[in-house]
């Protein structure tokens, strides 16, 4: 597909591409939909086998952010922005603060914040040359743990209701990926008694798990296949395919990572074969729901944060309900959610 049918397969929109000769940096930043309000979304900086694997991912990512946020009731549209990674040697301070000019020349159409391998010292470097980033120092900070403390609280609603048990003691969790956001959610998992079993390309990370939260470590392409009660991909997307759903040992699916369907298609088989799907842009949102409050013109409230994030548990919980109700994947029953109040500009 040509770049404007790549637009027009994800509902857009604006597309904005950005090159800097001086520090390579080659980006570019998506941008959905903005009636609710300007566009927030993270900044992915990783390896692209081309740019235009790059640009069908930040759309995809964009697209996410605006359901995201209508159906957390965040005030801002949905974006992304993506640097694709050099593989020659560079300087990384330089390249940031180009991008930081790149996302101030959109004048406030585009806030970014931390993704996919950066980190809050690269949003300091674009806070110099920008006012249009958050989840820096001395404001909200690391979103991570907020993220992981909704997606917790949405593997409580679905536990509710998918296992009527109002508690996690003694059941299963494995956890693709215990990076930021899967470290996270292994703590809040093992304080409430949950038993985990990990997974990570990085083994350092896994056993720092083990070591500290007495995870059990398989290898990485074992933990689809391991028996569980709820399995949550916490890497990058697409973890939910054509390879993965068949090997699924468990009765529900939630996790941090975006797009973890790598196609909707793959939403249905979950639902065909009995299996609970947390939708991911609805469970992730407590990252979101922290840098948005940094541009409330309330000011940045951490009590205020919590509330909205421990409210996805029934964000979560009524996706659930309604898709039983429906005989429905809830993949589809959140998408028609989000659609709903976007459609209401609420």
């Amino acid at each position: 597909m040509t770049v404007f049918e790549q637009m027009a397969h994800y509902d857009y929109g604006e597309l904005h591409l950005a090159r800097d000769a001086a520090t390579g940096m080659q980006a570019i930043v998506a941008v959905h939909d903005t009636r609710l309000g300007p566009a927030l979304g993270g900044c992915r900086f990783i390896p692209y086998p081309s740019p235009s694997e790059a640009i069908i991912d930040a759309l995809r990512l964009a697209r996410g952010m605006t359901y995201k946020a209508a159906i957390s009731g965040i005030p801002h549209g949905g974006g992304k922005a993506v640097i694709m990674r050099p593989a020659h040697e560079f300087d990384r301070t330089a390249l940031f603060r180009a991008f930081g000019r790149f996302v101030e020349n959109l004048g406030g159409l585009y806030y970014t914040a931390e993704d996919s391998g950066t980190g809050l010292e690269d949003m300091e470097v674009i806070r110099s040359v920008t006012k249009y980033v958050t989840g820096v120092k001395g404001r909200s900070g690391d979103p991570s743990p907020w993220t992981a403390l909704g997606v917790r609280r949405g593997i409580e609603a679905l536990v509710q209701s998918v296992l009527q048990r109002s508690d996690l003691e003694g059941l299963t969790v494995a956890v693709q990926g215990v990076g930021h956001v899967g470290y996270h959610l292994c703590k809040e998992l093992h304080a409430l008694g949950a038993k985990l079993i990990v997974a990570d390309i990085d083994p350092l990370k896994a056993e720092r798990a083990q070591r500290e939260l007495a995870a059990e470590i398989v290898p990485l392409d074992a933990i689809y296949g391991v028996d569980c009660d709820v399995f949550a991909p916490c890497a990058l997307g697409s973890a939910l395919n054509d390879e993965t759903i068949p090997r699924l040992r468990c009765r529900i699916v939630a996790g941090a990572a975006n797009n973890q369907l790598a196609e909707p298609r793959h939403g249905d088989d979950l639902f065909q074969r009995g299996i609970v799907y947390g939708p991911d842009y609805a469970i992730n949102a407590g990252g979101l729901a922290s840098v948005a409050a940094e541009v409330d013109p309330r000011g940045y409230d951490a009590e205020r944060v919590r509330v909205q994030v421990m409210a996805i548990y029934e964000t979560i919980h009524e996706i659930a309900t309604r898709a039983a109700e429906a005989s429905q994947p809830t993949y589809r029953v959140a998408d028609m959610i989000a659609e709903e109040r976007l459609s209401a500009g609420k």
